[in-house]
């Protein structure tokens, strides 16, 4: 367990999340036992496949895999949260000195609940992820998480075949694992970005009061449908725009290459691949009412702006050098496309390949 600070109350972050979430779709006990075999086999066939068709080579099992319902994903990312923050809890005590016990008691807990809130609803949302941030900072391992009910939700909902479904979200979360492992610099990479983007947080409160005015000035214009844009886009600061801008680049990066990754294996391996990538766009962009207000809030809209545009950027450089030209991308942090050249693959080419 990582280093928690008392400055939020992690354990009722968590218990409110929980509650939040829900239990997820009614399955037999059966029904559940062989969801969790399929997406564990699933995601160990999926290792040489995406070995084969990006020439990018992981070894198997470098990183521990979890199965886990709503509730082991919350507990998993609060641990990662905590783990992620910590410097700038530490920055912001420094700043304002410690607290009345009191005071903390009380502000620990409104944290808590308010990112207990944020957990909550992420939980039924997210179908896998790669959590690069478990483990030991010298270690490159991290972890996989597979959220067995929204999987098993979704592949309801949209009416396909569950082993094919189960095999094509493993394919698109087995590739973070791969990009993660095969790349040795990209998690310190990662970490270097998102130190440089706490190092830039405004903790004075009379600057930070400031930026939150404007913020809300603006709020209305978010929630009626930039989907470029996040409730965080709204508050930052010059310095933070140039550290999301590359923070950007290298998501888009990453979840436009699974997803191309996932299609591209798909048709050898998923027989219904072109119904469900279908269907599951469709879905993409057919939330409405509250849902839609805090997709919006929250960045959701802006994470699909990143699979778009990062699968075009994929393609792109991919039909001008090849998947070994491609694969230039990860052989140094300079390499990386900026989010200009996300847009304009043509100029990432120019730039790495002369």
């Amino acid at each position: 367990m990582p280093n928690r600070s008392s400055m939020i109350d992690w354990d009722l972050a968590v218990l409110a999340a929980s509650r939040m979430s829900g239990p997820g779709p009614v399955v037999t006990r059966a029904e559940a036992e062989q969801a969790v075999a399929e997406l564990r086999a699933g995601a160990h066939r999926s290792t040489p496949l995406v070995r084969e068709y990006t020439g990018l080579v992981a070894e198997a099992r470098t990183a521990p895999l979890l199965v886990v319902d709503r509730a082991g994903w919350i507990q998993a990312n609060a641990d990662s949260f905590a783990t992620v923050i910590s410097p700038l809890v530490e920055k912001m005590r420094e700043r304002r000195g410690t607290p009345s016990p009191v005071a903390e008691a009380v502000g620990s807990r409104v944290t808590g609940l308010e990112l207990g809130g944020l957990l909550g609803f992420m939980s039924s949302k997210v179908l896998g992820q790669f959590d690069p941030f478990h483990g030991p900072p010298d270690s490159a391992a991290g972890r996989l998480l597979l959220v067995a009910p929204n999987i098993v939700h979704v592949e309801n909902e949209l009416d396909v075949d569950p082993t094919d479904f189960r095999l094509w979200v493993c394919l698109h979360e087995e590739t973070h694992r791969v990009q993660f492992t095969a790349v040795p610099w990209m998690r310190d990479h990662i970490h270097g970005q998102i130190a440089a983007l706490v190092d830039s947080v405004e903790v004075d409160p009379a600057k930070l009061a400031s930026m939150l005015g404007e913020g809300v000035k603006r709020l209305g214009d978010l929630v009626r449908g930039d989907d470029e844009t996040s409730l965080l886009d709204l508050v930052q600061t010059p310095e933070q725009k140039v550290v999301l801008d590359r923070i950007t680049a290298v998501m888009s990066l990453l979840e436009g290459h699974a997803d191309v990754v996932m299609d591209g294996v798909g048709p050898e391996v998923i027989p219904s691949v072109d119904e469900i990538r279908t269907k599951f766009n469709k879905r993409r962009r057919s939330a409405s009412g509250f849902d839609r207000v805090m997709r919006r809030l929250l960045g959701f809209d802006a994470k699909m702006a990143q699979y778009r545009n990062g699968a075009a950027f994929v393609r792109g450089a991919m039909d001008q050098v090849g998947m070994d030209g491609f694969n230039a991308v990860w052989a140094s942090p300079e390499h990386l496309p900026s989010r200009d050249e996300i847009g304009d693959p043509a100029a990432w080419v120019r730039r790495v390949h002369g």
